[in-house]
C-alpha cells in the first residue's frame, strides 16, 4: 500500500513565521482604518480613501501570505485563475452599475 505522501504532491506550505508576518500584517490593517472611523481626525474623502488603500493592500496580503500566492512557476496557474476571476467580477459588478444608473437617469428625465 503506497504511502500517502508518495501519491499526494505537496504544496508550498508557510511556515510558522510567514503566517505569524501575515497575522500581525491583518491586524495593523485593520486597526488603522478602524481608528480612523471611529475618530474620524481627517477629511471625509481622505479618510475612505485611505480605508480603501488599506482593503487593497489588506487583500494582498491575506493571497500571499494565507493562500501562498506568489510568482513561483507553481502557483502561476492559481494567479492566472484569480486575476481572470477578479477581472470578470469586476465587469459584473461595474457593468451593472452602470446600467442602473443609467436606467435610474433615464427614468428621472421623463
Amino acid at each position: 500500500m503506497a504511502n500517502a505522501h508518495d501519491t499526494h504532491h505537496e504544496g508550498n506550505h508557510g511556515s510558522v513565521k510567514s503566517y505569524m508576518i501575515g497575522f500581525i500584517l491583518s491586524i495593523i490593517l485593520t486597526a488603522i482604518p478602524f481608528g480612523l472611523a471611529m475618530s474620524p481626525s481627517l477629511p471625509k474623502n481622505l479618510t475612505v480613501l485611505i480605508i480603501v488603500a488599506m482593503a487593497v493592500i489588506q487583500v494582498v496580503v491575506h493571497l500571499v501570505y494565507f493562500l501562498h500566492m506568489d510568482r513561483s512557476k507553481e502557483q502561476r496557474s492559481n494567479v492566472s485563475t484569480f486575476l481572470f476571476t477578479a477581472m470578470v467580477i469586476a465587469l459584473l459588478v461595474g457593468l451593472s452599475l452602470w446600467i442602473m444608473f443609467s436606467i435610474h437617469f433615464e427614468m428621472m428625465a421623463k
